[in-house]
């Protein structure tokens, strides 16, 4: 997987996060690779989940973009 690829698949990523949880804001969303505790943190933060929850909705929205699409 290439760089431009990554960023695609995090900015999906991020669209379906703020999807779920439209309090988040691109703010919150910019966080670097690397830095995925600081981003579970910040959705914790600004939504009042666990840290559970956050970590199964990134999960699912990552199972979903490895599943290849039927067309």
């Amino acid at each position: 997987m290439n760089t431009l690829e990554i960023e695609g698949d995090w900015n999906i990523i991020k669209g379906k996060l703020r999807q779920r949880w439209a309090m988040l804001t691109d703010d919150d969303l910019a966080i670097l690779e690397g830095k995925q505790d600081e981003l579970l943190g910040r959705i914790q933060r600004r939504t009042g989940q666990t840290r559970e929850a956050v970590e199964e909705a990134i999960d699912e929205y990552r199972a979903a973009l490895a599943m290849p699409t039927r067309v």
